[in-house]
């Protein structure tokens, strides 16, 4: 890509994640590209569908949460790891107002551009539970597609305003329902943003 389109791309790219954290995933991608100061057309040559701006928007972070995983498998206790990594991925979900409809719906969807990346996301916790299941430290009857759906619930508590002041305390209680140990202070915290 040349240097002047990839100038345009990331700018696409900001408008884009900033309109999105104020107004959700369904802002129109008129605004989007109002926002970014560049017609409709030119937006849609950069990404034809509101799928591909999400991907190409929220592949990074997904990028940077499985990478996240597989560092903590080596660098942390088992259930501190999957806590830790638990925390980040509702932190980040509530960043961007209803990715969590978006991520639910692509793990189905083979032909959506988010497929390849939640499916990604996925496995990461799902190794990490899988971990944490192997030391004793959690509990062996969910998965990785029911870690998923916890990381989708506590996101969404963070999005309403009316329980939102609630989702801090929901965490440590979900985590401290997923591991055996629950005791420890690993369950602790508020989901780091």
């Amino acid at each position: 890509m040349r240097a002047d389109a990839r100038k345009n791309h990331d700018h696409l790219l900001a408008a884009a994640g900033t309109a999105i954290t104020e107004q959700g995933v369904d802002v129109s991608l008129r605004d989007i590209a109002r926002r970014a100061d560049v017609g409709l057309a030119t937006l849609l040559r950069h990404f034809p569908t509101r799928e591909a701006l999400l991907d190409a928007l929220l592949r990074t972070s997904f990028d940077e949460l499985t990478a996240q995983a597989a560092e903590l498998e080596t660098s942390s206790s088992p259930e501190d790891a999957l806590v830790s990594w638990l925390r980040d991925c509702v932190a980040w979900t509530t960043e961007y107002r209803g990715v969590t409809a978006l991520m639910a719906a692509a793990m189905e969807d083979t032909e959506s551009a988010l497929h390849a990346s939640c499916v990604t996301l996925r496995a990461a916790g799902a190794r990490l539970l899988a971990r944490a299941q192997d030391a004793g430290a959690a509990r062996t009857d969910i998965d990785g597609t029911d870690l998923f759906a916890l990381v989708a619930a506590l996101a969404w508590l963070g999005d309403q305003p009316s329980l939102a002041p609630r989702a801090d305390r929901l965490f440590a209680v979900v985590a401290s329902a997923v591991l055996t140990s629950a005791g420890s202070g690993g369950a602790e915290g508020r989901p780091r943003r």
